[in-house]
């Protein structure tokens, strides 16, 4: 539990106690929060009591806030309260109170800030990357595959059960098309010219291996055959060879999936007519004419009766088509039948990253997931923006392997994985990011990704040179967690202790609102506050972190230190980024 969490529980015990005791009316409390205030100068924590409870209550916010003041003022720890503005109330509290937070980062180590928050919340599904096994893994694939990777680690580390998922599209025309240029390979590797690939295949260099694969295992077997013949065969060849790509690279990236769901097995499992027969037992399908789209019509478009989904009785817009003129299943009711499925196999919460092109996909599946989950269930969708990659802000050019697109491969050869996933983090999903790989990979304070790692890197040094300065000192962790505290004292190291002590509630925050970028930005505010300790300790010698001939005032210091650098692990955990003990130019 967070110190924050205690402090909540604390002011909500006060609340109740004020309630019993007749000063306060029955009152509902749940919404009543204690966090960081938003000007560190203004105390050590804030509750917004007074300003959530002061119109049920009757009472004007500050009249309830000096009421509440008198009261919490009796709690443990607090040395003063003060009433901000309209009512808020800013608690400040013994710098002990914060010491005692160093002791169990340092027993707990990188599982400090582990939560139970999700425990009793129900199994989440988080479906990411999903890629169409049509060519090798690209920029644009990169940062879903990162945003919901560190998604999937930090709910683990929140508490929660979590199933990560990959969805095969290995059905409908784009994996026939594969299978066609696949063909085309094939027939190059046996010798054929097959001069330009012709419009409506793959262009990209990729499937020359696949082709020559196809042809080392089978010969000549496909060359006489009609399409219809060799079709079936050269696809599922094609996508399992593009399947061991896409794998190797989430591989190289330290991505992994629990469960890879095919969609050619759910269609021929019959899951789009169970789903739909859910729908209609439901009275939620019914055959109507749609209004026609707004703006210029399509040259296709005719009012037919269709198999509709109601769709606008759960937020959406309109209501949605399930069948196509020609009688077979709208891509929408496929994606209907998979996330049923989902909810089938156990989750409750369904969690899809996706790319900003699937903008107009979120309403009208959160109508079908609200629909066929029966109000138990839900599904948020992270939609990530484009990526743009620059090298000294000159636009990288095109893969000639790809064809048309950057691959992921060819950023984690020119940046490594651990840059690659750190700086995917360093924006909301939802906004457009810039790559460039000249900043990215430069040793400097402007890079965060740099300055979070030399932080690190620089702990570790301070811990060698200590252990070198004195050997043979208690200066583990457990030595460090039994270290007098009291010398912390100066301002700057209490900034530090107070920004560690509140990674449990980043977690519990980040991991609420799903969103992994939360730790990328902390992980850098604890960088930001360890380097000016480390600066102003060149000025004051009080604040070194080693002290010649005094091993004892040397373990206080280092005990801070050693939380320092177990944070930023713990966070770089979360995201996928190996923490280094030692920077090399």
């Amino acid at each position: 539990m967070s110190l924050f969490q205690t402090y909540t529980e604390l002011v909500h015990d006060t609340l109740r106690a004020m309630i019993a005791e007749g000063v306060l009316p029955p009152l509902d409390i749940s919404r009543v929060q204690v966090e960081p205030p938003r000007d560190a100068a203004h105390g050590d924590l804030a509750t917004n009591a007074a300003m959530v409870l002061a119109k049920p209550a009757g009472k004007p916010p500050r009249d309830l806030a000096n009421s509440i003041a008198e009261w919490l003022g009796a709690l443990p720890g607090v040395t003063g309260i003060d009433i901000a503005g309209p009512g808020f109330l800013n608690l400040r509290l013994q710098p002990e109170i914060w010491k005692r937070e160093l002791p169990l980062i340092l027993r707990a180590g990188t599982a400090y800030g582990n939560s139970g928050r999700g425990k009793g919340q129900g199994a989440v599904n988080i479906e990411y990357v999903s890629a169409n096994p049509t060519g090798p893994m690209t920029a644009g694939h990169a940062r879903g595959a990162i945003v919901g990777d560190a998604l999937a680690s930090l709910l683990v580390k929140a508490g929660y059960t979590v199933t990560r998922e990959y969805y095969l599209n290995d059905s409908g025309n784009q994996v026939a098309v594969l299978a066609r240029s696949t063909h085309l390979r094939y027939r190059e590797a046996l010798g054929e010219a097959i001069g330009d690939i012709p419009a409506g295949c793959y262009p990209g260099e990729y499937l020359k291996d696949v082709g020559q694969a196809l042809a080392a295992r089978d010969g000549g077997k496909w060359l006489s055959l009609s399409e219809d013949e060799w079709l079936p065969a050269v696809r599922d060849f094609a996508i399992a060879a593009m399947m061991d790509d896409i794998k190797g690279d989430l591989s190289s990236m330290g991505i992994r999936h629990d469960v890879f769901s095919s969609e050619r097995a759910l269609v021929q499992s019959g899951a789009v007519e169970k789903a739909l027969e859910t729908l209609q037992h439901r009275g939620l399908l019914y055959e109507g004419v749609l209004e026609p789209p707004k703006g210029k019509l399509p040259d296709d478009w005719e009012p037919r009766p269709q198999l509709l989904f109601k769709s606008s009785d759960f937020g959406d817009d309109v209501d949605r088509p399930l069948k196509k003129s020609d009688g077979t299943y709208t891509y929408f009711a496929g994606d209907i039948a998979y996330h049923y499925d989902k909810l089938q196999r156990g989750s409750t919460t369904l969690i899809d990253v996706v790319g900003a092109d699937h903008g107009g996909y979120v309403k009208r599946m959160q109508a079908a997931v609200a629909a066929v989950g029966e109000g138990r269930a839900a599904l948020d969708v992270k939609l990530c923006q484009m990526v743009s990659v620059l090298d000294n802000g000159v636009p990288v050019k095109m893969s000639k392997r790809a064809g048309t697109f950057i691959t992921l491969r060819d950023m984690i050869d020119r940046i490594g994985k651990d840059v690659l996933r750190f700086v995917m983090l360093t924006r909301r999903n939802d906004q457009t990011l810039e790559l460039d790989y000249a900043k990215v990979t430069e040793q400097s304070k402007d890079n965060p990704v740099f300055y979070v790692q030399y932080a690190h890197a620089r702990c570790c040094s301070v811990l060698r040179h200590a252990r070198e300065a004195f050997p043979g000192a208690a200066f583990d962790d457990v030595g460090l967690a039994a270290a007098d505290l009291v010398a912390l004292d100066s301002s700057e190291e209490m900034a530090v202790l107070k920004l560690l002590a509140t990674w449990p509630r980043v977690i519990d925050l980040a991991a609420e609102a799903h969103e992994p970028h939360r730790i990328a930005f902390y992980l850098q505010e604890v960088a930001a506050a360890f380097h000016a300790l480390w600066t102003k300790g060149r000025e004051d010698t009080t604040l070194r972190f080693i002290h010649d001939n005094d091993e004892a005032l040397t373990q206080t210091h280092l005990a801070l230190v050693r939380g320092v650098a177990l944070v930023i692990a713990s966070g770089l955990g979360v995201i996928g980024v190996t923490p280094v003990a030692e920077l090399r130019a």
